[in-house]
C-alpha cells in the first residue's frame, strides 16, 4: 500500500505535466520543444504506473484515476491559479473514496 501511495502521486504529476505539454504547444502557443518534455513525462508516468503492486493492469488503472482526479485539480490551483470550488473538491473526495474502495476492497 505505501508503494501505491507513493507512486500514484507522482505518476499523476507526470501524467498531467506532459499532457499540458502539448496542450501549452496547441493552446497557449508554446514552442515545439515543450513536447520533447512532454513525450519524457508521459513515458516516465507508464512506467510508474506499471510499477504499482496491483495484480491487475485495469484494477490498477481505475483506482489510480481517483489520484489522477484530484491531482488535476491541484494542477489547476498550482500551476493555473485556478482555485478548485467546492463542487470540484467534493467530486475529488469521491473519486478518492471510490479508488480506494477499489484497491482495498476485499478480493476472493
Amino acid at each position: 500500500m505505501v508503494k501505491t501511495v507513493l507512486l500514484y502521486p507522482i505518476a499523476a504529476i507526470a501524467e498531467i505535466g506532459g499532457c499540458f505539454a502539448l496542450w501549452a504547444v496547441i493552446r497557449l502557443d508554446r514552442s515545439p520543444l515543450w513536447l520533447v518534455a512532454g513525450m519524457a513525462a508521459l513515458l516516465l508516468f507508464a512506467v510508474l504506473l506499471a510499477f504499482t503492486p496491483a495484480d491487475n493492469a485495469g484494477r490498477a488503472f481505475a483506482a489510480y484515476g481517483g489520484v489522477y482526479i484530484v491531482a488535476s485539480l491541484a494542477w489547476l490551483w498550482a500551476v493555473e491559479g485556478v482555485r478548485p470550488d467546492r463542487w470540484d473538491a467534493s467530486g475529488g473526495l469521491l473519486c478518492l473514496i471510490g479508488a480506494g474502495v477499489i484497491l482495498l476492497g476485499p478480493r476472493d
